[in-house]
């Protein structure tokens, strides 16, 4: 379980976001969504131990994050980043071997275990066709896969990924965001990404935490929804006049799916008349 107790997240002495509250149960997949810019990826790399909070305590497991050492966090927490990773002429099994880094020791030697950990981590991922391909020769859709099955032979509790869905095609955001909601049930870790794939994460994910407006509203989909709190954060359209209301776009609260509201402007009336 992750806890953030009044957490500010930011950058030198400026801060993001302010005084967050917050709990992830394990075996749950939590899904960040808000605009760019409003503090997203700051909380995974705050989590992540890659810069230090403003304010504030981090626990795992009811212990407080800042007290571990490197070696600790490692074994504690896993983390995919968006940006994408290029490895020449590595095989797909040697990459997620890299996974088991924080327990090899120095010279970085696979046992027997780590070797057994390494291809349960392949099957759990589904690609154990893909283990003696090279890296660089895989579509985006395997490499992201590659990259979670080395995250899981990190054996870590917690899993943090930034918007992993970023460079997939639809079908492989579907796949993957499956993937990691089984994953998190079926392993009992605790699943924290962000994403710009919102209709994806109502549907498929165990909560949301919204970030808008320098907070973060969490819940279920059903609870922000009865709640309406998802149904502003959907339809909200900083570009709309305020007097005719904000119906770019409309989020139906029965199906979970967004609608784009077709308007036409005056200007293209004008030319489709004539």
């Amino acid at each position: 379980m992750i806890e953030l107790q009044h957490l500010t997240v930011g950058y030198g002495k400026k801060a993001i976001l302010s005084d967050i509250n917050q709990t992830i149960e394990s075996g749950q997949l939590v899904c960040l969504i808000g605009a760019n810019g409003v503090g997203k990826s700051t909380i995974l790399r705050t989590i992540a131990g890659f810069q230090p909070p403003l304010c504030g305590t981090i626990l795992l497991n009811e212990q407080d994050m800042s007290s571990f050492s490197t070696a600790q966090r490692s074994k504690a927490i896993s983390v995919v980043l968006t940006e994408r990773v290029e490895v020449p002429c590595m095989s797909v099994v040697d990459l997620i071997g890299m996974g088991r880094s924080p327990y090899t020791g120095f010279f970085g030697t696979l046992t027997k275990e780590d070797k057994n950990i390494i291809y349960e981590a392949i099957d759990m991922v589904g690609i154990s066709h893909l283990a003696t391909r090279t890296f660089d020769t895989l579509s985006d859709g395997e490499r992201q896969k590659v990259l979670l099955a080395k995250a899981l032979a990190q054996q870590t509790p917690v899993i943090l990924l930034d918007e992993p869905t970023a460079f997939l095609d639809f079908h492989a955001k579907v796949s993957t965001l499956r993937l990691l909601l089984r994953l998190a049930h079926e392993t009992n870790k605790t699943i924290l990404l962000s994403t710009h794939d919102v209709e994806m994460a109502i549907q498929l994910s165990d909560a949301l935490w919204i970030v808008q407006n320098g907070e973060i509203k969490a819940g279920t989909t059903l609870s922000l929804t009865e709640s309406g709190t998802l149904k502003h954060f959907l339809q909200i359209d900083p570009m709309a006049d305020a007097q005719k209301g904000n119906q770019g776009i409309i989020f139906d609260t029965e199906n979970l799916t967004l609608k784009i509201n077709n308007v036409v402007l005056p200007e293209t009336q004008n030319k489709l008349g004539n």
